[in-house]
């Protein structure tokens, strides 16, 4: 990449074409055509926009923007290459157990709240369905112990 950037510089100040000049005419961030020049491509979070930018500035200066990009594609390629496999298959773990998320609900049961939520509402049924029947045997006992009363007063 160093040799790219080089070549682009070399060729915009051989042209006499200062950094503000080019970036002003190619629409192009000063930082970034200094840092293609540099040769800092970490700096860049997308690559295809890179490669974009080497291809416009290499047109600019009157290069063969395919021989820069090929040489480019040939760097990135020596660069990727030197990522160890252990760590490209633990990334692509950590990316397959992030797909895990989206289900169906036709093919698998999601819940909605979490196991406690329905043992809280199950044992607040149970407590109401008990209230009930002490509150009835109460009214049953009431109404009896009134009807007795009722009665008695009746039979004197």
């Amino acid at each position: 990449m160093d040799s790219i950037g080089s070549t682009l510089r070399e060729e915009r100040t051989k042209a006499g074409v200062s950094i503000e000049e080019a970036s002003s005419d190619l629409d192009i961030k000063q930082e970034f055509l200094l840092n293609i020049e540099d040769g800092k491509i970490g700096c860049f979070k997308n690559i295809l926009e890179l490669k974009t930018y080497i291809t416009n500035y290499a047109k600019y200066l009157g290069l063969d923007s395919t021989k820069l990009i090929d040489n480019f594609n040939e760097y990135m390629f020596e660069y990727t290459s030197k990522i160890p496999i252990k760590e490209i298959e633990r990334q692509a773990q950590k990316e397959a157990g992030k797909t895990n998320k989206v289900a169906s609900p036709y093919t698998r049961k999601t819940r909605k709240y979490s196991t406690k939520y329905y043992y809280a509402i199950y044992i607040v049924i149970f407590l109401l369905v008990i209230l009930a029947i002490i509150w009835s045997i109460k009214q049953i006992t009431i109404d009896s112990h009134e009807a007795n009363v009722i009665s008695y007063v009746n039979f004197k």
